[in-house]
C-alpha cells in the first residue's frame, strides 16, 4: 500500500461533511496519458470531490439548502430550449444514477433542448458537484430537495426522466409530490427487486472501508465496462471521474457519502410502490442489463438471481397501471447512451403525447 493510501486510511475516521461552494463553469480538465499495451487512459491529476474545475457543457449553478441541520449546496444545470427550436413550454428534469452525475445526461439534455424543452439537471446532494455531507440519506430527502429546486426555478410541473437509482428517486418523487410531475420515464431503474432478500445487510463502516479501498483504475474501469454490451470511449468519462477523486485528500469524505447513499438504495426499494403510481410511465429496459445494488456482496447462487432486467422490466410494467414498456435488445444499463437514437426518439414521442 502506498504512503498516500495509508494516509487516507488514517484520516478516514475523521471524515465529516464539507459544504461545496462556488460555481464550476470551467472547461479545463486533466489530460490523460495513454500507456500500456491496451492504450487505455491513465490519470495522475486529482479531482476535487465536487468536481472542481472539471469541464461542463453549461454553467453550473448552486441552490443553498439545509438538510438535517447541515448547510449544503445542490448543483444543477438549467438549460434553455436550443436556439432555433420551437419552445414547448415544458420542463424535463433528468435524475442521475448512483454511480453517475448529472453530466452523464449531456447527450440526452442536448436532444431535449433541441426539441424545445427546458432541461433541468441536478446533481443530488451527495453526488457530482453537490455537497457530500454525512447525512441519513433517503429518497424523500432528495425528492424534497428537488421540489425546492423547482420552486427556485419557478417550475410548477416537470416531466421526469430517471436512470438507475435516479429511477428509484423518480418513483418516490412521483408518489410524494404528484402535483409536481406530469410524466415519468424510467431508464433501467434499480430497485425493481428487494435487494434485502438476496444481499446481506452491511454496516456503513464496512461499506466505507470498501469504498476507501476501491482505488484501482483497472477495477473501476472494469466495473463500468460491466454496465454495457460494447465499450466506447464515451463511457470513459465515468471512469475518469470515479478514479480521479480517489487521488485527492478529501476522498474519505466522498467515500463516506457513497457508503451512506448505498444504504439508501439498499434499504429503500421501490418495487412495492410501483402499483401506486397514477401517471403516464414509460419503462425503458436494456435487455442485457444485470445490474443490482450490492450484487458483489451476494453469494454466487444469489448473485445469479439478481438484476435480471428482462424479467424485472416486464413485472414492473405489469405492476404500474397503464405503463408502457420499451425493451431494447443488445443494450445494457445505459440505454440513453448505448441506444441513444432509439431512446431519444421514444422519450420525445412519449413526452409529446
Amino acid at each position: 500500500m502506498s504512503s498516500r493510501r495509508r494516509f487516507l486510511g488514517s484520516v478516514a475516521a475523521g471524515a465529516g461533511a464539507l459544504t461545496a461552494v462556488g460555481a464550476s463553469g470551467a472547461h479545463a480538465a486533466a489530460a490523460p496519458r495513454a500507456t500500456g499495451p491496451d492504450g487505455e487512459p491513465e490519470y495522475e491529476v486529482p479531482l476535487g470531490i465536487a468536481m472542481e474545475g472539471y469541464r461542463t457543457a453549461w454553467p453550473v449553478r448552486f441552490l443553498p439548502l439545509v438538510n438535517q441541520g447541515e448547510t449544503v449546496n445542490m448543483a444543477y444545470l438549467d438549460i434553455a430550449p436550443a436556439t432555433g427550436s420551437v419552445p414547448t413550454g415544458r420542463t424535463v428534469l433528468l435524475m442521475h444514477g448512483k454511480n453517475f452525475d448529472g453530466g452523464a445526461w449531456e447527450p440526452t439534455a442536448r436532444s431535449l433542448a433541441a426539441a424545445g424543452h427546458r432541461v433541468v439537471v441536478p446533481d443530488q446532494v451527495g453526488f457530482g458537484r453537490s455537497s457530500k455531507p454525512a447525512l441519513d440519506y433517503s429518497f424523500e430527502l432528495l425528492a424534497g430537495n428537488t421540489v425546492a429546486l423547482l420552486d427556485r426555478l419557478g417550475v410548477d410541473r416537470a416531466d421526469v426522466v430517471g436512470h438507475s437509482m435516479g429511477g428509484m428517486l423518480g418513483v418516490r418523487f412521483a408518489l410524494a409530490h404528484p402535483d409536481r410531475i406530469r410524466k415519468l420515464v424510467l431508464a433501467n431503474p434499480v430497485g425493481l427487486e428487494d435487494y434485502r432478500e438476496l444481499v446481506p445487510a452491511l454496516s456503513t463502516e464496512r461499506l466505507f472501508a470498501d469504498e476507501l479501498a476501491n482505488t484501482n483504475l483497472a477495477a473501476i474501469r472494469g466495473f463500468y465496462r460491466s454496465y454495457v454490451v460494447e465499450w466506447r470511449r464515451l463511457y470513459e468519462r465515468n471512469v475518469e471521474l470515479r478514479y480521479r477523486v480517489t487521488l485527492g485528500g478529501e476522498y474519505p469524505r466522498w467515500a463516506l457519502a457513497s457508503a451512506r447513499t448505498y444504504q439508501m438504495a439498499y434499504h429503500q426499494p421501490v418495487v412495492q410502490d410501483l402499483p401506486k403510481l397514477r401517471l403516464p410511465v414509460l419503462l425503458v429496459i436494456g435487455q442485457e442489463d444485470r445490474a443490482a445494488v450490492g450484487k458483489s456482496y451476494a453469494t454466487p447462487e444469489n448473485r445469479a438471481k439478481l438484476g435480471n432486467f428482462p424479467v424485472l422490466g416486464r413485472a414492473a410494467a405489469a405492476a404500474i397501471p397503464g405503463s408502457r414498456l420499451l425493451e431494447l435488445p443488445g443494450t445494457g444499463h445505459l440505454p440513453h447512451l448505448e441506444a441513444r437514437g432509439r431512446f431519444e426518439r421514444e422519450v420525445l414521442g412519449f413526452l409529446a403525447e
